[in-house]
Parts: C-alpha cells; structure tokens; sequence
C-alpha cells in the first residue's frame, strides 16, 4: 500500500469591496474570446470543463459525483458557470457559489467548505477557476478572472433571492497553476487565512492519458 504524502499549502483570500478589484490590463485576450453564461445546467458540460481544467492539478473530489448530484448542485439558486470560447471553442471556465442563508459575516480568519456551503449570505465563493492546458499563457487568464469577479459582485442582479454581495472569496493551493496566486492578487485579493496539511499523492488524473498539448 502506498502511504506517501505531499506537503500541500493552501491559500484562502477574499476582496470586501467592488472597488478593489483590479482589471486586467488592455488588451486582453483579443475580439476572438468570449466569456458566455451557461444558463441551462448541465452536468455532462460542467464535468468535462473540472476534468478538462483540473486534469492537471489533482482535482478528484467531486470525480466520483453521480449525476444525480451534479444536478442538484448545478440547480441551486445563484450558483453559475462562465465559460470562456476562443472561437467557439471552450478555453477555461469559472464556477460561482453564493453562501448559504445564516448568520451575517462577522469577520476575517473563518474556515467554509467548498462550493459555498458554510459561508454566510451575502458572499460568493469562485468554486472552480482555470483555462484548459491548450490555451494557458495567452492572457485569457486575467481577462476571465475579472469578467468572474465583477459577476460575483452582481450575483443578486441576476438572481433577486439572493443578498447583495458583500464579500467575494475563493481558495488556491500549491497544487494549482504556477501562476494562479499571481492573478489573484493581481486583481485585487489578498490572502486572509493559510495552512498547510500532508494530503496522499494522488496522480494527476486529466481528462485522459497523455492530454497535456501545451505542454508537448
């Protein structure tokens, strides 16, 4: 049985205020790149674009979902999924996840589970944020992220149950892309909780052998 570990270190970071997002500089990803809602759920899309993206990072949780609980998740109010096409073709996506009703945020340093369950009304998780390995270092990265945070902040336009957005947060770790943290607090986050844990070496699965064509 293997029993190795990987020091793994995570990083939790917010932004409070609209104002302190910092957009992407001009010109950005070019006419060619569009950032479009999904607005019909769908769990075959949703998985293809976490295995096509997180492939590379070791993203497993949600590997063994069923269905049935991609689709509930996907139903529930508030949450979105914005894709970016280069030409009509899926280059990256982000995942938005608004808090659950509860008690009003009190503070900085609190820990929440994934896909906004366990933060407070009135913040916005970005689940899920990447670019399929093929179209990586084209500035579509910033432009994306920018385009995800201003949706976060104008969640409750586009769904009128749910709060205002008072806070917009998200996690990375030192499995993601070298540049991640970078683009983070480029556009304005700052980091408001770290750890660090041993978590088990899982190989990085991709959506299949070999898929690695930026990497070629």
């Amino acid at each position: 049985m293997d029993n190795r570990t990987t020091a793994v270190t995570t990083w939790s970071l917010h932004m409070t205020a609209p104002d302190a997002l910092v957009p992407a500089d001009a010109p950005g990803p070019g006419p060619d790149v569009r950032f479009v809602r999904s607005e019909v759920p769908s769990p075959e899309f949703s998985r293809f674009l976490y295995t096509a993206v997180g492939g590379d990072h070791a993203w497993t949780d949600r590997l063994g979902w069923p269905y049935a609980r991609w689709r509930e998740y996907l139903d529930r109010p508030g949450v979105e999924t914005w894709v970016a096409y280069d030409r009509g073709t899926p280059a990256g996506y982000v995942e938005l996840a608004p808090g659950d009703p509860g008690p009003e945020f009190g503070g900085v340093g609190l820990e929440f589970g994934g896909d906004g369950h366990g933060a407070p009304a009135g913040s916005v998780e970005i689940v899920y944020f990447g670019l399929l390995p093929a179209f990586q270092g084209r500035r579509i990265g910033g432009g994306l992220l920018t385009h995800a945070v201003r949706r976060a902040w104008d969640l409750a336009d586009r769904w009128p149950g749910l709060p205002p957005t008072r806070r917009v947060w998200l996690h990375t770790c030192s499995k993601d892309g070298e540049h991640a943290m970078a683009n983070y607090t480029r556009r304005g986050f700052s980091v408001f909780a770290t750890k660090t844990e041993d978590e088990p070496d899982v190989p990085a699965p991709g959506p299949w052998p070999g898929a690695h064509p930026a990497h070629a």
